[in-house]
């Protein structure tokens, strides 16, 4: 799925456009972001793609969810 990341005053922040849904990432499995995972505030898990060299945000990138949690 389709997810803009963004960095704004109160962190990394995640748009998932099809879902209308804009969320704080609140952990993630790498300190960059870029290879891992990453868990947004309402509890979503997306694995993110890697980077060889981390990208300017704001950027769109295709990441599968991982959890199912309330959609």
């Amino acid at each position: 799925m389709k997810v803009i990341i963004r960095d704004t005053p109160k962190g990394m922040e995640a748009y998932v456009a099809k879902k209308d849904l804009e969320e704080i990432i609140v952990e993630m499995e790498k300190p960059d972001l870029w290879g891992g995972w990453a868990k947004l505030a309402n509890g979503w898990v997306f694995a993110m793609p890697a980077f060889d060299v981390p990208p300017k945000l704001p950027i769109t990138v295709e990441a599968t969810r991982l959890s199912a949690a309330e959609d």
